[in-house]
């Protein structure tokens, strides 16, 4: 039978490992929930605040060109160059894309947009070595002002900005909702495809006499 003595000193050892048990519990605890609000801070500041890599800037440091799209004068009569930077592309299809959609932004130095507002572009694809087929949503038809000049601005302000930026396309058919159309609004025709127009292009401006 145990004495007294011992069996307070068993006792003490017992408190003594039982507070440290408690204490390393208490440790691991405190060590979870500093390691959990580190990766939550870290998380949220990289969300408010992205990092510097990533694909949005590694897409912001694309290699960029510089292009000329055409866009129409005030009065519809010819089409007027603008330069601008797009991003670069290696196939002809996705540099084609660029293009196109740069257009569809509109003009950035006032003069008149060739497309109305809410086109979409649905795809383009090359058929043969330098015919692009390039298809448009109902709402090119279906938004589009309509009249001979108007028509003609869509069409040629298209087809000159892609050949004359990219070499190989040479001719551009205009497709809607991935179909041929009879005509976009009844007076140009696209069952055919189309070709650099260089007459509409606005003669240049003489020089200035000093």
């Amino acid at each position: 039978m145990a004495t007294k003595k011992a069996r307070r000193t068993e006792e003490v050892k017992h408190k003594r490992t039982k507070k440290k048990r408690q204490f390393a519990l208490f440790s691991v605890i405190v060590v979870a929930f500093v390691v959990f609000l580190a990766i939550f801070f870290i998380t949220l500041f990289d969300y408010i605040y992205p990092p510097a890599t990533g694909k949005h800037t590694a897409a912001q440091k694309r290699e960029k060109q510089e292009v000329i799209l055409f866009f129409s004068d005030a009065n519809e009569r010819f089409l007027v160059p603008e330069k601008r930077l797009i991003p670069k592309e290696k196939a002809t299809e996705e540099q084609a894309k660029e293009l196109i959609n740069a257009l569809l932004a509109g003009s950035k130095t006032g003069l008149v947009n060739t497309f109305p507002e809410k086109v979409e572009l649905q795809s383009v694809r090359m058929d043969g070595s330098d015919t692009l087929s390039v298809s448009f949503s109902d709402s090119l038809v279906a938004n589009h002002p309509g009249g001979s000049a108007a028509e003609m601005a869509t069409v040629y302000s298209i087809t000159n900005t892609l050949t004359a930026n990219v070499p190989v396309i040479k001719k551009v058919k205009i497709l809607i909702g991935g179909k041929e159309r009879e005509s976009l609004k009844g007076h140009i025709g696209l069952r055919n495809p189309f070709t650099m127009n260089r007459e509409l292009i606005a003669p240049a401006a003489p020089p200035k006499e000093g």
